[in-house]
């Protein structure tokens, strides 16, 4: 079978139509659709037509659709001013979490059910979350009034535990978010600008002693979720700290807010994973 004949049998079955029916739409017999899934080629005239009706892009029809769509997005994005790229590439991600839920069938209808204008995942005025948990890997999304997040992973070859740190490691770091002065001072400096902010403003802002406020930076940075400076007054030198840009602070942060929330549903959901999830 030719590349293009296993490609137009393929998008033939996912949009649910038969070789007659394809035929009638691009004014051909079905024996001519027969023999293009057989390895023979379309006219090159009938092509754009083709496409239009699969739903795809010539591109593929010839199975390059792939090898071509990571560097046409990638383009796409680093011509676009940021706010733009920023919510362009969510739109897609929230496509690609509909996609993972493997119905083509599907896609259309809950868009539209869901979202409001298929395609467009900022017309939601509620609430949605994506959980796709499969055997491959997971998925995750949640899709807010102007606010979104996504994660997604491909499972590992031996799973995802091997690739995790030790417990302890682990631990460590949840003890950290888990205490609550360390929390209030990583949430007091992640909503400053990213600059250094003395430790008696930062005592101050979050109800501690100074001296407490020193020890509990000394955690934080020990951590890599602050980084310490040293600013040089007229009365000496005094401690100044700011969150660590590259920190898992914020994502953490999100994740642990929809696991906050009373009024928590699912809109995408689908779980069929056969193994562990790590």
């Amino acid at each position: 079978m030719s590349v293009i004949g296993d490609q137009i049998k393929r998008y033939r079955i996912e949009k649910g139509i038969t070789q007659e029916q394809l035929g009638e739409l691009i004014g051909v017999t079905t024996q001519a659709v027969s023999r293009w899934e057989r390895g023979g080629t379309p006219d090159a005239e009938l092509l754009p037509a083709l496409a239009q009706i699969l739903g795809v892009s010539i591109d593929a029809l010839f199975g390059q659709e792939e090898q071509s769509l990571s560097l046409t997005l990638a383009r796409r994005l680093s011509r676009m001013p940021q706010e733009e790229a920023f919510r362009y590439a969510f739109s897609l991600c929230w496509a690609i979490q509909i996609g993972l839920m493997g119905d083509p069938t599907a896609i259309d209808d809950f868009l539209k059910t869901s979202i409001g204008d298929a395609g467009d995942a900022f017309s939601s005025s509620k609430d949605h979350f994506g959980r796709v948990i499969r055997s491959s890997g997971m998925s995750c999304s949640r899709l807010s009034p102007d606010f979104f997040d996504f994660f997604l992973t491909v499972e590992p070859k031996n799973g995802l535990k091997d690739r995790l740190v030790d417990i302890e490691s682990l631990r460590k770091v949840f003890a950290v978010f888990a205490d609550e002065k360390l929390l209030k001072i990583i949430y007091y400096l992640c909503t400053m600008p990213l600059m250094p902010v003395s430790s008696s403003l930062i005592a101050k802002s979050v109800d501690l002693e100074t001296e407490e406020t020193e020890r509990c930076m000394e955690v934080l940075c020990e951590n890599n979720l602050v980084l310490k400076r040293v600013a040089t007054t007229a009365d000496g030198d005094i401690s100044c700290y700011l969150i660590r840009p590259e920190s898992q602070a914020i994502p953490l942060f999100c994740f642990a807010d929809e696991a906050a929330r009373k009024d928590f549903r699912v809109s995408v959901d689908i779980f069929d994973r056969k193994k562990p999830l790590m």
